[in-house]
């Protein structure tokens, strides 16, 4: 498994804009644009992951194989959150409206680039399967289900599922309790 991810000093040649103690990236992950990449603590990127763009990651967060993030106008996660595997996170997207052409190989001046920024707050967990649009937030202690669409802000402390993402509960914050036990363990 050593191999399998860049060591210290494969981490510091990928130009990152920073990355903290005990993070693991793939060497199977494509990383676009690392002078605008930040990574926090204890991170773990898995094979085959796309990161591109302005990109702030926390500490104790899992990027799960085949998940990629798209950061033109910036995606931020926070602590002790994580995407399972085949997410996919936008900040952008085109505009299909048929007043523009679309794709990365046509001049600007035809195109119509729409987003923002996505905040994935704390303790979040994002399921198998699930696509986040751009320019909202995901707010602290949410889980959404496998194979969720998310296209708007979501409630702290709740589990949504489904597409479009609905409420279905409220999410126990026993969490919390367990970060703070956890102490010494997680620093």
């Amino acid at each position: 498994m050593k191999n399998s991810f860049y060591s210290f000093q494969e981490l510091k040649k990928l130009g990152l804009k920073s990355f903290g103690k005990g993070v693991f990236i793939s060497r199977k992950a494509s990383i676009y644009s690392p002078e605008n990449i930040e990574i926090g603590d204890n991170v773990r990127v898995d094979d085959f992951c796309i990161l591109s763009g302005r990109i702030k990651i926390g500490s104790f967060v899992h990027i799960s194989a085949y998940t990629a993030m798209y950061g033109k106008f910036g995606i931020e996660m926070d602590d002790y959150s994580g995407l399972s595997p085949r997410c996919t996170v936008f900040s952008a997207s085109d505009d299909f409206s048929g007043e523009f052409l679309i794709g990365p190989m046509i001049n600007q001046k035809y195109t119509n680039v729409i987003g923002g920024s996505v905040f994935i707050n704390k303790f979040v967990q994002v399921g198998a399967g699930c696509v986040i649009l751009p320019n909202l937030t995901i707010n602290e202690g949410v889980a959404i289900g496998a194979m969720s669409l998310v296209n708007k802000s979501l409630k702290e402390w709740c589990i949504y599922t489904g597409i479009p993402a609905k409420f279905i509960k409220i999410r126990s914050k026993k969490i919390l309790e367990l970060i703070a036990l956890a102490g010494d363990d997680n620093g």
